[in-house]
């Protein structure tokens, strides 16, 4: 297609445009869309880029790259807004504004479980949990969750807690059950109802509605002292007066500000890069804050900055105050909401927040930039480890398996998890071997891949970004057998296979598994070398110690007439079988006494 005969066609496709709201794509020679844009008049706008020469020389590069046209058709102008937002997201074209990733930040979760958990998460999922956030602040998020220790005796742990489980009795209560930090649902002593009640008031102040709150606990406070449970009124009383300090800490305004939503923006020419920091704040009290960082590629306004930022707040929260404060009035207008720009006041106050907020990102962000270079070690090689096996993300959660038996006798198994380049002991896990009879690697390393990721998927648990089998394809594709034909979880497996010696010598990856070139000697080979050193030294220790026990146990257990309680009598003082076998009848009765001593010497005697 010659250049007169694409401008041709483009005005073809222009001239039939609708004058209605809506989003228009723009495609390049091989089909894939460069660029994303909203309009209140589609054919207008569109034509604009044709029927006059561009000022700015980007928007120049852009028409030149265009060979097709597409459109969709809204309601309104918002609407427009709220799908190119979605479109730009999903398809990321080269010519749009980009909205930098914000996975590091954490949220505030409340579970979609029987019993709902509260805890911190950089991870959303969309299970039907409810998620507040994102923070920017882990002291804010940590001081929250405190408040709602304090507050709510909800429970913590990982326990399945549906009714049936909790009817056969299968939980015991823990020790936040004694010192009053749990209600104790695991065995039936908090009803559903009340439960709801707790989590009820953890939501509303997430939402920043404090003053509800407030309100139902002092109507409860006067129920006791009326009822004259003056020790219940008083407790009710502690809980009033850590909502009201958290409550003071965090009001910057009067009540006046009522609930609104704040919103500035600070633009870096230099590095044609924006920062839109976002405040809700609710009874004079900021209830969440969040800066956004988008880097410009068209040379956008601060108004349609402004908007994007404004349409991606809203996807998230999925409502905007009625009463929006801005630095500048935004080129969309959303429905229901209203905009203003403050000269004086609270308000112009908590645009000015606003406004440090952004500055102290940005400080911040060139920090970061600032140090790229003194990147750790680790981060490095798991950088570098991305880049070899072609992985989405960094591996910075990385799991290995392996097994431990003698000729199938005291099978077990074992899992080391590595975080960020580093060992997290406190999340290794052991197995034993329960449905497989014999020395069946293969079959054992299926059963322990089951159940681990089967049980992190029914807690909720973060699953790895990167698992390594110690063995080579076949133990790779019993692994690939569990987590993707059965569990159906999309997780890349990696495998370190042995030579003729036992001696690592080889990383493979995909499948079919494919042997990734790399020398013995590079960093990264002498990382994944190390990991499965780990796994294999945590494995064999508790094979050991099984093995130890069940030796121990043979000869000792088999002693009619001489209970637990003397077994370990013995075994403290003598240390092990051997001395207990040739200790004198004066040492043994001396321990455990004359008539149980008789029957030590006469077993090992007749022996």
């Amino acid at each position: 297609m010659t250049e007169n005969e694409r401008i041709t066609y483009l005005k073809q496709l222009v001239s039939v445009l609708p004058d209605s709201p809506g989003v228009y794509q723009y495609f390049d020679k091989n089909g894939k869309i460069i660029y994303v844009g909203k309009a209140k008049n589609l054919k207008k706008r569109v034509s604009s880029y044709f029927i006059k020469k561009q000022e700015y020389l980007k928007t120049q590069i852009l028409v030149s790259k265009i060979f097709d046209i597409k459109h969709i058709v809204v309601k309104s102008e918002e609407d427009a807004l709220l799908l190119e937002n979605n479109l730009i997201k999903k398809y990321q074209p080269r010519y749009n504004i980009l909205l930098k990733d914000d996975k590091s930040y954490p949220w505030i979760v409340i579970k979609n479980e029987p019993f709902p958990r509260v805890f911190q998460t950089r991870n959303v999922v969309k299970d039907g949990s409810l998620y507040f956030g994102p923070y920017t602040s882990g002291t804010l998020v940590k001081s929250l969750l405190d408040l709602f220790k304090k507050l709510y005796p909800l429970r913590n742990c990982n326990l399945n807690l549906t009714d049936e489980n909790i009817k056969q009795n299968k939980f015991k209560v823990c020790l936040n059950y004694h010192i009053h930090q749990c209600c104790a649902p695991c065995v039936g002593d908090c009803e559903h109802e009340k439960y709801a009640e707790y989590i009820a008031g953890v939501r509303e102040i997430l939402k920043g509605n404090v003053h509800s709150v407030v309100k139902l606990l002092r109507e409860e406070m006067m129920q006791y002292a009326d009822n004259y449970e003056f020790e219940k009124a008083q407790e009710i009383k502690l809980k009033l007066e850590k909502i009201i300090g958290f409550q003071t800490k965090s009001t910057i305004s009067s009540t006046s500000s009522s609930t609104v939503d704040v919103f500035s923006i600070l633009s870096d020419t230099d590095s044609d890069t924006s920062y839109v920091n976002f405040l809700k704040v609710v009874s004079g009290a900021v209830v969440q804050s969040f800066t956004m960082e988008f880097k410009k590629r068209l040379d956008e306004t601060d108004e349609e900055i402004l908007s994007y930022a404004i349409s991606e707040i809203k996807s998230r929260t999925k409502i905007l105050a009625r009463e929006i404060i801005v630095p500048v009035i935004p080129d969309v207008q959303f429905e229901g909401a209203k905009f203003v720009i403050p000269k004086q006041g609270d308000k112009k106050e908590l645009l000015e927040l606003s406004e440090r907020n952004a500055k102290f990102y940005k400080l911040e962000r060139l920090k970061h930039e600032a140090n790229k270079n003194k990147t750790p070690r680790n981060e490095r090689l798991l950088l570098l480890l991305k880049e070899e096996l072609g992985l989405k993300t960094i591996p910075n959660h990385i799991e290995c398996f392996d097994n431990s038996n003698i000729q199938g006798a005291y099978p077990v198994a074992a899992c080391v998890v590595f975080r960020n380049g580093k060992p997290s002991k406190n999340e290794y896990r052991k197995f034993n071997i329960k449905t497989v009879e014999g020395p069946d690697d293969y079959a054992s390393m299926h059963e322990v891949v089951y159940r681990r990721y089967s049980r992190l998927l029914a807690e909720g648990q973060e699953l790895p970004d990167l698992i390594i089998a110690d063995g080579g394809v076949g133990q790779m594709e019993v692994i690939r057998k569990a987590v993707e034909d059965e569990l159906h979880l999309n997780i890349p497996i990696a495998g370190l296979a042995k030579d003729s010696r036992h001696k690592t010598n080889e990383l493979l990856f995909g499948f079919p598994p494919a042997v990734v070139a790399m020398s013995k000697n590079d960093q990264i080979f002498r990382m994944l070398s190390y990991i499965q050193d780990e796994v294999h030294r945590f494995a064999i220790t508790f094979h050991k110690q099984k093995r130890s026990k069940g030796m121990i146990a043979s000869e000792l257990d088999a002693i009619k007439g001489i209970g637990e309680v003397t077994r370990k009598a013995l075994m403290e003082h003598f240390k092990s079988v051997k001395n207990i076998r040739q200790a004198s009848f004066e040492s043994l009765s001396a321990v455990i006494g004359n008539s149980k001593a008789k029957i030590i010497t006469e077993f090992f005697g007749k022996e």
